[in-house]
């Protein structure tokens, strides 16, 4: 085990001894806030610190089976417990270093799906509603909730833009790394002379923003314009000026929301896109900062990275990140994207985990 852990390590253990003493004390709830939040820290570290003692376990049994290595009678037994005290402390240290993986904070918290349709046209547009049924079929399959927010159809059922809430246990841990241009080669419907297009769309995943933390929008940085919705909706929707455009002008972002026959259901999807937009922009801006700092594996997060590309006629789809190419794009386009999900995951651990390291 590297010396910089092992000293986290032993830091950590002095500290749930520290939090013990604190909360043991006989005026330990008299302050509130200060009882939670050393409860809270205590949680969050003592299965790390669990796990090293567990280490230290293996580490003492590995020791004390070596003073029987001389014993002739005792070196067949001394071996078998070396072994296995040398792969306890192999998989412990594996697992303490998984432990102190800084968390995102944002991991366990709902999502807004942005779909663009990009260059390419009414294919680029078609793309995009495929797009969003692959990502609607990923959720059906982990049992979360899709609510579309906003929609422009295309003349041929593609969408030009579409975006969508998605509620569900663990959603932006799992699409997190979506974010980016996906690029698609194919036939397209259009074409009579069957050859091969390309074309692209942008996907953002953002966290859903926590109203009360997370952003502060002054009600006097925003313009609210109301209109009538276009597109389906039969009469009612024709008739109301239901619609609701919101401008944040300190940014110059621009929300529009009409899916909703209710102009107060429409405003209040708004400024939840808006929120998370511009939460968004903030931790997009952290990240490059990062980035810029130490290779990102991942991406930096930048819209126009491609990220991915999906060729039809081979069956293949390659994520240019981590130079993963499966063929199954059947499959995926269904949304089986389990491994996908998985692959890009463990490299960004991994990459933690070097920073950790370091």
């Amino acid at each position: 085990m590297k010396k910089s852990i092992h000293d986290k390590l032993e830091r950590l253990s002095e500290r749930l001894d520290e939090i013990d003493g604190l909360l043991g004390g006989e005026h330990a709830a008299r302050d509130m806030d200060s009882y939670r939040k050393l409860t809270r820290e205590r949680a969050e570290i003592l299965p790390i610190v669990e796990l090293f003692l567990a280490y230290r376990s293996a580490s003492a049994d590995f020791s004390g089976a070596a003073e029987m290595l001389a014993d002739p009678e005792l070196k067949e037994l001394a071996i078998a417990e070396q072994e296995s005290a040398s792969a306890d402390m192999a998989r412990l240290e594996v697992e303490m270093q998984r432990a102190l993986l800084p968390k995102d904070p944002n991991d366990d918290k709902n999502l807004f799906l942005e779909i663009r349709a990009g260059t390419g046209g009414d294919e680029s547009a078609l793309f995009a509603a495929d797009l969003f049924r692959m990502y609607s079929r990923y959720a059906e399959r982990q049992r979360w909730k899709v609510e579309i927010v906003s929609r422009s159809e295309s003349d041929l059922g593609g969408f030009r833009e579409i975006i969508a809430r998605v509620e569900g246990s663990g959603a932006y841990s799992k699409l997190k790394f979506e974010s980016g241009g996906h690029r698609v080669q194919r036939v397209p419907v259009t074409e009579t002379q069957g050859r091969i297009h390309t074309s692209a769309c942008t996907v953002a995943v953002m966290p859903e923003a926590d109203e009360l933390v997370d952003v502060d929008i002054n009600p006097a940085d925003l313009r609210i314009d109301t209109f009538r919705a276009s597109g389906a909706g039969g009469q009612h929707i024709n008739k109301t000026d239901s619609a609701v455009r919101i401008t944040h002008m300190p940014t110059g972002i621009v929300v529009e929301c009409q899916d909703d026959r209710s102009q107060h259901r429409n405003k209040a999807q708004a400024l939840a896109v808006l929120a998370a937009r511009i939460n968004d922009a903030k931790q997009r801006e952290q990240q490059q900062s990062i980035a810029s700092q130490r290779k990102s594996l991942i991406g930096s997060g930048d819209r126009s990275e491609r990220i991915r590309t999906y060729n039809f006629p081979q069956g293949r789809i390659t994520d240019h990140r981590i130079n993963l190419t499966l063929y199954k794009i059947d499959a995926v386009m269904d949304g089986d994207l389990d491994e996908l999900v998985a692959a890009l995951t463990a490299e960004h651990q991994a990459e933690l985990l070097a920073a950790l390291a370091e």
